[in-house]
């Protein structure tokens, strides 16, 4: 069995983003690392109104915890409110993935669903069974609904959460200038068409 990390120290105050203890601290590095990594990856693929951005994330390990074990509301609220601060710059769609109980489905806007065709599934994402990411979204994006898969154009990870089940192929990591957030790492990707054909093809220069 592996042994539980330390908690991220920052977390050991609690999460009230009015508190000024660490726990307020984590909130502000949460968001801060975000927006940080997102506004990096748009630099290498930009995004907008046709695409969308596919985001999983374990607060628990943002905490230092194990994945699924310490999930803290206030964390996926950080989260969103950062990526949601650059969607409104960019106008691309966001979905944020659920936790294995729920078989990773996801919260987007109802007008997502209409744009990209997308199944809806009836369920209610709450912090022991779907995750604080999650329920956060569904709290705070408007018109929340719940969708069974999506085929996403970017996405971010923290925690090791895997989202590739919902990236299009052929995704390309992308590595932030920062890896970390808390205790969790933290890594993006992006999709690209695929290339075909063999030795003869020819292929346009990257745009």
């Amino acid at each position: 069995m592996t042994a539980e990390r330390p908690p991220h120290p920052a977390a050991e105050a609690g999460p009230n983003p009015a508190d000024p203890g660490p726990g307020a601290d984590l909130v502000r590095e949460i968001e801060a690392a975000v927006a940080e990594a997102l506004k990096a990856l748009l630099e290498r693929r930009p995004l907008g109104p046709k695409h969308l951005f596919v985001v999983g994330a374990s607060t628990s390990e943002i905490a230092g915890g194990p994945i699924g074990k310490r999930p803290t509301l206030a964390y996926g609220e950080a989260i969103v409110r950062a990526v949601e601060a650059v969607r409104e710059h960019h106008g691309f769609h966001t979905a944020y993935q659920c936790c294995e109980h729920l078989n990773r489905a996801l919260v987007v806007r109802r007008e997502t669903l209409e744009a990209f065709g997308l199944e809806e599934v009836t369920v209610r994402p709450v912090p022991e069974a779907g995750g604080a990411l999650a329920t956060a979204a569904y709290d705070l994006l408007p018109e929340a609904v719940c969708v069974e898969a999506v085929r996403a154009d970017a996405g971010l990870d923290i925690g090791e959460t895997l989202i590739g089940m919902h990236l299009k192929p052929v995704v390309v990591p992308f590595r932030p200038p920062r890896r970390t957030v808390g205790a969790a790492r933290m890594t993006l990707a992006y999709s690209r068409p695929k290339l075909i054909g063999g030795p003869r093809a020819r292929y346009p220069e990257p745009r």
